[in-house]
């Protein structure tokens, strides 16, 4: 790829990782004097999976089986929920920062992706 920001002729290093469907889901551009991070394109790679196959989102410098960040509520009969979870549970902050654990079957499914590219 070129970046008429940095030249005309060179070449910057681009990452493109594209869901089954088709889309784009992460871009990353590195500059032609950096190299790029395979272990983060990894990290980022199971972190989609992972994001999308628990229903949750994964906080910063999150790695496979940690927690995950619950979606904020929708409805505030939700949110009320999601308060009276936390409380029981202890397992967040507040109604819009709160934790799951990954489901069972999403965490095996990531575990013999990985197994099965070695």
């Amino acid at each position: 790829m070129f970046s008429t920001d940095i030249s005309n002729t060179e070449t910057v290093r681009n990452v493109y990782i594209i869901d089954d469907k088709g889309v784009i889901r992460t871009i990353l551009i590195y500059p032609m004097n950096i190299g790029r991070f395979i272990p983060e394109i990894v990290r980022i790679v199971q972190a989609l999976q992972m994001a999308d196959c628990s229903n949750g989102m994964t906080p910063a410098n999150w790695i496979p089986v940690q927690p995950l960040i619950v979606p904020p509520p929708r409805t505030f009969n939700e949110l009320l929920e999601r308060n009276n979870e936390i409380e029981k549970n202890r397992n967040g902050i507040n109604w819009y920062l709160s934790f799951k654990n990954p489901d069972e079957k999403c965490i095996n499914d990531n575990l013999n992706c990985q197994n099965n590219k070695k």
